[in-house]
Formats: C-alpha cells, sequence, structure tokens
C-alpha cells in the first residue's frame, strides 16, 4: 500500500525528533516543580519607570531592558523579590547598569512593583566596587529575628566581588562591602567571586538562616562551588585547601549539562539527607557539551552535602531538574535557553522557586511536597539509551 506523501513527511519529522524520557528524582532531591499554567513570565520589562540615578545625574529608564534573576523572601506572609534591572545604557549582558527592583505579591505569582529601585550603585563607600556595572544577581536569607542578608554581585565592570547588605525590612539596605575584604589579610578580594547561597532550614514552618557546629556557612562560585565561614554574617572566610587556594567541592564535568560552569542557586536547605543546594549547570559549546541540551544553555541541578561536613558532597544529580523549555526562557538577550534559578522562598508549605528566562524575564515554578510534579522531562542523547532517573555519580 501507497503511503500517502503527508504521512510520510510527518513521519520523517517526528523519527528527526530526539526522543525525549521523563526522569525521576531520588528521593534526597526536590521537585518536581512545576510552572503555573498561563501566568509566566511573572516579572518584565517596564521601560516607562524612570528613576534619578545620583551617578549620572539623570532621570533613568533603570528596568527598561531586562529583569531577571531575581531573589525571593518572605515577609509578613508576602513574598518578596528583589529582582536585577538592567537599563539601556549599553549593548550586550554585563556592559549596561544594573540595580535591584523590588515586588511583593500574597500568592506568589501576581505582583506589586516599586517605581524606584531598592540596591544600586551611588556615591557610597561602594561606588568603587559597583559602578558602572551595578548590583547584580541577589540571594537572600533572612535570621530568626528578622535580619535580612542579601549576597550579591558588586560589579565595576573589572572584578566581580561578592558583596553584603543587611536590611530590616527588605527595601532600606545597608552595604558592608566585599564579603572576603578581611579573610586572609585580604588575599582572596581582587578575586572573581559571585553567587552565594547561606546554608537554612525550616523551623516553625519558616525558613530562615541556619549554623552548622555554631558558625554560619555559605557555597558560593560559578567554575566550581566553594564554601566560606562566617560568625557574624558579614565578613566571611572563604574554605581553602593545604596550600592556601580556594577549594572546590564539586566541578564542571564533560559530557553533562554542567560541563561548563556550576554556579550557586538560592539558598541551600538542611534536609533530612543532608545540605542540599540547588545550582546551575551552563552547558560547553565545543566537543565536551551534553549534546542532549543546546551549547551554552542553563539548566538547573542538585547536589546533596553532608549535614556535620557541608564541604563534602555526597550524591549529585546527573541531569537536571529544570531545563528551558518555554519559548519565553529560549528568548531575550540569551537565546541559548536560561533557567537561571537564584531565589527560593516557602510560604504556605509549597516552594516557589523564581529563576531568570533568557537573561530577560522572570519566571515561577511552584513545588507542593504534598503533590509533587514531574522533573521537566530530558532528551535522548544520540546513540545512548533514554535517561530515567536522576543518577547520583560521579560527583
Amino acid at each position: 500500500m501507497k503511503i500517502p506523501r503527508f504521512l510520510a513527511v510527518l513521519w520523517l519529522l517526528l523519527s528527526l525528533q530526539p526522543a525525549i524520557a521523563q526522569h525521576r528524582l531520588p528521593g534526597w532531591a526536590m521537585g518536581g516543580f512545576v510552572r503555573p499554567e498561563g501566568v509566566n513570565p511573572v516579572i518584565s520589562p517596564d521601560s516607562l519607570v524612570k528613576f534619578w540615578c545620583p551617578m549620572r545625574g539623570d532621570s533613568v529608564a533603570w528596568e527598561s531592558n531586562d529583569t531577571f534573576n531575581p531573589a525571593a523572601a518572605v515577609k509578613d506572609g508576602r513574598i518578596v523579590l528583589l529582582y536585577r534591572a538592567e537599563d539601556k545604557s549599553g549593548v550586550g549582558i554585563g556592559f549596561r547598569t544594573s540595580r535591584l527592583g523590588h515586588a511583593e505579591s500574597s500568592d506568589g505569582i501576581t505582583f506589586d512593583r516599586m517605581r524606584t529601585p531598592v540596591l544600586f550603585p551611588g556615591p557610597d563607600s561602594q561606588q568603587v566596587n559597583e559602578y558602572p556595572g551595578g548590583c547584580e544577581d541577589p540571594r537572600v536569607a533572612v535570621t530568626p529575628d528578622g535580619l535580612y542578608v542579601m549576597l550579591y554581585t558588586q560589579w565595576n565592570r573589572k572584578v566581580a566581588r561578592l558583596g553584603v547588605a543587611t536590611s530590616r525590612d527588605l527595601v532600606h539596605w545597608q552595604k558592608h562591602g566585599p564579603a572576603f575584604a578581611k579573610a586572609f589579610n585580604g588575599k582572596f578580594v581582587e578575586r572573581w567571586s559571585k553567587s552565594a547561597s547561606l546554608v537554612t532550614e525550616v523551623a516553625d514552618g519558616k525558613q530562615v538562616i541556619s549554623k552548622i557546629n555554631g558558625r554560619y556557612f555559605m557555597y558560593w562560585g560559578e567554575n566550581g562551588v566553594y564554601g566560606a565561614w562566617s560568625d557574624n554574617l558579614t565578613d566571611w572566610e572563604p574554605v581553602v585547601d593545604t596550600v592556601g587556594e580556594l577549594k572546590a567541592f564539586i566541578r564542571p564535568r564533560n559530557g553533562y549539562f554542567d560541563s561548563d560552569l556550576t554556579e550557586c542557586g538560592p539558598p541551600a536547605i538542611k534536609t533530612a539527607s543532608g545540605i542540599l543546594l540547588l545550582y546551575n549547570g551552563k552547558n560547553k559549546s565545543g566537543p565536551n557539551r551534553d549534546p542532549r541540551f543546546n551549547a551554552n544553555a542553563y539548566c538547573a541541578g542538585q547536589v546533596l552535602f553532608d549535614a556535620a561536613d557541608p564541604t563534602r558532597p555526597i550524591a549529585r544529580l546527573d541531569v537536571p531538574f529544570l531545563r528551558p523549555m518555554a519559548p519565553f526562557e529560549k528568548s531575550g538577550q540569551y537565546r541559548d535557553g536560561t533557567v537561571f534559578i537564584e531565589g527560593m522562598a516557602f510560604l504556605g508549605g509549597k516552594w516557589y522557586l523564581y529563576y531568570g528566562c533568557a537573561d530577560s524575564r522572570v519566571g515561577v515554578a511552584i513545588y507542593d511536597p504534598a503533590q509533587p510534579g514531574v522533573a521537566d522531562p530530558v532528551p535522548e542523547a544520540p546513540g545512548s539509551p533514554l535517561v530515567i532517573f536522576g543518577l547520583q555519580n560521579p560527583l
């Protein structure tokens, strides 16, 4: 029997598509996170809002180009996002000025935004570290007594530095400067540092900053996952090896979705299994990339650390639990595809995960432990069997 031409064409097109498999997360991992239908992106650029920039002495459309990479916190039963906003002062990622905006929501989906940024470069003690690049990519967590601690990137277009700021209301912030300024006589203050995730726990229904053996701990870094200790949340001492250099706990893996970068995501969480860190994995563009995902794409992974030794990884997903799938996650100023996770808030027994979409907008995915969804499906690698499980090796 002769096959109709349109059916033959359809069969050919389907045969060229990569096979897709649903993978099940191991018991120690968090998820799956579900994108609510018809609500994303939850924050997009606004070219009509103006802000008087003290550095330029002029009115600036401060969130006209992109709004992305937010921190998230809960205050008075409402979710607050502190999102990175770029103006149109330059061309390309990293060549505009970034400021941090404030948005508030009762349901975690619909947000009311303040008309002016709450953290921005100005004529202050941090001007040399923050101008003209700005304040970027925050992560926020809160102490049991209500002090919000922000770790963000200070970008002067020369060196990226991990900066610290604190607040009681998420609006008025005190800048404390580079996190590593005092450690080891300033040895690391001139080195590139960014993307810090404080260790937290859920206590009495709230996610709060936690201690390990009497001290605070954070994960940080993008070329590997590093760590640092603190006694006061503002001055941090990086973990070093036997020769005094930075010690990486995990690094990128050739052939995996995180083959190029392993960049820390939202605050880490103590769980019954250990300390869980959600992170951003960037795929390489060369021969050592993961062929299942676009070259240079950012997908989201998870790694579990020993509760008694936060420097020791004990399990790691081999495939991402969240990857660029929706059109708004693959269009914008980063078209290779990005779900860049940075903010996560625990409210009403659910986890609200906020992420940058292609470095242009903000999206949300929700995990309900009472009714968990499934992880994003994973394409089949050419010439290999379908991946069904998120595996735990190699680290």
